[in-house]
């Protein structure tokens, strides 16, 4: 069996199924992470095992079995009541494309494999969007948002959606649907490529002991390393600009500029309540959600 932490974004791509690419990624990360209250998605991750001799076949949870064919026993039966709240960036950036793999695409499996966790978890989650310097309920916290419902909801909304546009400028974005009542997790899936400090602000601003936030910042191989030679015709996805230059002769530029907006990035985001994982087109999407819950276990 080919363990999924392996499998590159265009593998699970090519399943065209969103549903089963979340559950390849996700069902070796339920195995692979030790239990601990910050090891899980949400506050309450529970650690499965396999069902071994002697154990109680109570402890079995034979939803998971009917899903998976395992037999996995469950440590804790109590359910959480943590918010998880999912926001995709779908601005015309996230349209950028390397090796067949966009960067939404790459969001849309990373959001179903960590929306998966939260229905195995019983996690209660929505599903909003943010386009043209608005943001857009896909789904919402309710009575219903948590199981299987929700999760079906959210691999729907993210089917239908598209990317395009730009980020208005000195726009300032705030979000009223968020009303706290309990502690939640808001966890960001972008570029975070900004003309201004327009994501900044928005992280600062949303930041508080109640909330923590979690940014997986999606960046081609090229965006960081830029080795192209010859003439290209670039493009600008959100402004539909286009120039045409010789790679080589800018590259040293671009990379020393593009390094140091990422390094200013790292550097202002080390703030309380607030993780930043970066990843690339070509990383694979288990391999990233399992660094990232070690180091949250940590």
């Amino acid at each position: 069996m080919v363990k999924s932490t392996g499998l590159l974004a265009s593998d699970l791509i090519k399943l065209k199924n969103l549903q089963l690419t979340g559950k390849l990624v996700s069902e070796e990360l339920m195995l692979g992470i030790h239990a601990s209250k910050r090891s899980g998605i949400g506050t309450e991750f529970e650690q499965y095992r396999h069902y071994e001799p002697g154990d109680d076949p109570k402890r079995i949870d034979w939803k998971l079995f009917a899903r998976t064919d395992k037999h996995l026993v469950r440590e804790s039966s109590t359910e959480s009541d943590h918010q998880v709240r999912f926001v995709l960036d779908l601005s015309g950036s996230m349209n950028y494309e390397e090796n067949g793999i966009s960067r939404l695409n790459y969001g849309r499996i990373l959001l179903a494999s960590l929306a998966y966790l939260c229905y195995i978890q019983n996690d209660q989650m929505s599903l909003y969007t943010l386009q043209n310097g608005a943001v857009q309920t896909i789904t919402a916290n309710g009575a219903s948002a948590s199981g299987k419902q929700a999760f079906q909801k959210i691999l729907v909304g993210l089917e239908k959606t598209e990317a395009g546009g730009e980020w208005p400028k000195e726009h300032v974005l705030k979000f009223p649907e968020f009303q706290q009542r309990g502690k939640e997790q808001l966890i960001f899936v972008t570029d975070f490529l900004q003309a201004g400090e327009e994501w900044m602000r928005l992280i600062k601003s949303l930041a508080n002991p109640r909330r923590e936030i979690v940014i997986f910042q999606i960046l081609g191989d090229q965006e960081m390393d830029f080795n192209l030679k010859g003439f290209y015709r670039f493009k600008d996805l959100e402004t539909g600009k286009e120039i045409e230059l010789d790679a080589e002769s800018v590259r040293e530029k671009f990379v020393e500029s593009a390094t140091a907006y990422l390094q200013k990035v790292k550097a202002e985001l080390q703030i309380p309540y607030v993780h930043l994982v970066r990843t690339k087109l070509s990383d694979p999407i288990g391999m990233v959600l399992k660094a990232f819950l070690t180091k949250r276990k940590g």
